[in-house]
């Protein structure tokens, strides 16, 4: 499994340096948004990575809510929800 962890304060943070941003379809602020409207809530931590599942290339937020973290996977082609799942400890 091939990723770019990039950790995020705020919705403005850039994805720079990305390898896998010019195979994206859609952007990192539409991924955020499709994420954040599955599992509203703080995005602490997201990455772009091939991943099997969807068109094998996603967006993986993982958003707090309260004491538990999500792990919310978009697709970057599609926009579609691919996960949204509260990770185990």
């Amino acid at each position: 499994m091939i990723g770019l962890t990039l950790l995020t304060a705020t919705a403005s943070s850039a994805m720079g340096g990305s390898s896998f941003a010019k195979e994206a379809a859609i952007t990192l602020d539409q991924a955020r948004a499709a994420a954040t409207k599955a599992q509203p809530g703080t995005i602490l931590d997201q990455e772009l990575e091939h991943r099997k599942g969807g068109s094998g290339l996603r967006y993986s937020f993982d958003i707090k809510v309260g004491a538990i973290t999500h792990e919310v996977g978009i697709d970057a082609k599609t926009g579609t929800v691919l996960q949204n799942s509260a990770e185990k400890r």
